[in-house]
């Protein structure tokens, strides 16, 4: 299976971190988010991949290049005016495979993505989001599914913040639906996906993800990441002393 990176986005809520560059190259602990999203497709056996660029784009495809430094091959598709989420990643069409995945560059995860896409293929979906519940749901699109796990209700980015299972972002799409998205700019979010309410399944995860959406996240995340590279550092150590 491919992928396609969204990674367009200006990132004007991390400001300053984002003063001199895109938010997808912002750090976590030591990599660009794009980076550890590029080692979890990896890890997931999916090495052929197309990234969506728009803002200083320029600075992503000097770092990453045809991608052979992480053994994955990398395209690259720059807008030179915002097409939205579904909009960008409707001009990969002649890249993608009958099912592709979809991620954003600009999120730090852990998702089994594997298992998605086996629950993807099981259930012969067209389109599957990858969901997981969340406390304060503020900021994010919120969804609720039936007992067969299709989706029965979205609203992007609801004023109310009650516990709800919100989208993140994931999708495993089959190429019929880039048909269905027009010319120009286009969203996932606020138009793809309440059209086709009835049809999406939603697999739910319920490993980390976080959209660095704000400082107080992206600092967040950094230490979340730092704990659990010390805690595995101790693991190391400790089995090294028993042999």
């Amino acid at each position: 299976m491919k992928a396609v990176i969204m990674s367009g986005g200006k990132g004007t809520r991390l400001y300053p971190l984002t003063k001199d560059m895109p938010k997808p190259m912002v750090k976590i602990i030591d990599k660009p988010i794009l980076e550890h999203i590029i080692l979890l497709l990896k890890k997931h056996n999916i090495t052929e991949i197309a990234i969506t660029l728009g803002y200083m784009a320029e600075s992503i495809i000097a770092y990453f290049g045809d991608g052979s430094k992480w053994n994955v091959k990398i395209s690259y598709y720059v807008e030179d005016s915002p097409l939205g989420t579904a909009g960008s990643v409707k001009r990969t069409v002649n890249f993608v495979g009958d099912d592709f995945l979809v991620i954003s560059g600009d999120a730090y995860c852990n998702i089994d993505i594997t298992r998605a896409i086996a629950f993807h293929r099981a259930k012969k979906s067209n389109f599957t989001l990858i969901a997981q519940p969340k406390e304060n749901p503020v900021g994010l699109g919120v969804l609720e599914i039936d007992e067969n796990n299709l989706v029965t209700a979205f609203v992007e980015k609801p004023d109310n913040a009650k516990t709800s299972l919100i989208n993140t972002g994931i999708y495993i799409i089959n190429k019929e639906i880039l048909s269905l998205i027009p010319q120009g700019f286009y969203d996932f979010g606020k138009q793809l996906i309440p059209r086709l309410i009835g049809e999406v399944y939603a697999y739910v995860d319920y490993g980390y993800w976080s959209d660095i959406g704000t400082l107080t996240s992206y600092y967040a995340t950094n230490l979340k990441v730092a704990n659990e590279l010390a805690k595995q550092k101790e693991q190391e150590v400790a089995a090294s002393v028993e042999l």
